[in-house]
C-alpha cells in the first residue's frame, strides 16, 4: 500500500522513475535459513523491506515493516550493507518505475511469524543453497553473513 507521500508523488509524476529509500530485513532462524516473502502479482522473493516514510528514521522503518510483512517484533537490528544504482531498478506491473537505495540490517526478532496486513505474499525461510532467485540483487554472501558457518570460518 503505498504511502500518502508517495500517493501523492505519483499522482503528480506518473509512472516515472523515483528513487526511494528503502530499509531490509534480514533475519535467519536457528538453522541459518533466511527468511523470504513471496511478493504480490507473481513477482517472485524478497527480503521483507519497505520505503522510509517521511519523517521516519532507517530503524524506526525496520521496526514497522518488520512487524508489517512478518508480525515479528526487532528486538536489535546490525547495519549490514547499503546496495543501490541501476541494479535496484524495479518496475512494478503496473508500470510504476522505482530506483531502491536498499540500507539492509540483519535483524534479531521475537514473537510469532505471521503476515499483518491480509495482502503480503507467503513467508519462509529458505537454506543458502535453496534460495530462489531475488527480486532485487542482493549478494548472497551479504545476506548470510551472519549464518554460523560464516561466524565460525
Amino acid at each position: 500500500m503505498l504511502s500518502d507521500y508517495l500517493w501523492n508523488l505519483r499522482a503528480k509524476i506518473g509512472k516515472e522513475l523515483i528513487q526511494l529509500p528503502s530499509v531490509a530485513a534480514v533475519i535467519l532462524n536457528a538453522d541459518d535459513q533466511i527468511l523470504l516473502q513471496e511478493k504480490d502479482g507473481a513477482q517472485g522473493w524478497g527480503l521483507p523491506a519497505g520505503v522510509i516514510e517521511l519523517a521516519e528514521t532507517p530503524q524506526e522503518a525496520l521496526a514497522r515493516q518488520v512487524r508489517q510483512d512478518t508480525g515479528l517484533e526487532l528486538r536489535s537490528a546490525q547495519l549490514l550493507d547499503v546496495f543501490g544504482g541501476k541494479a535496484f531498478r524495479y518496475i512494478y506491473p503496473n508500470g510504476d518505475e522505482v530506483e531502491y537505495t536498499m540500507i539492509v540490517f540483519y535483524c534479531v526478532t521475537e514473537g510469532q511469524l505471521s503476515t499483518q496486513d491480509g495482502k503480503k505474499g507467503a513467508l519462509r525461510y529458505f537454506s543458502r543453497s535453496q534460495m530462489p532467485t531475488l527480486t532485487l540483487p542482493y549478494p548472497r554472501e551479504v545476506l548470510f553473513r551472519h549464518s554460523r558457518e560464516n561466524l565460525s570460518a
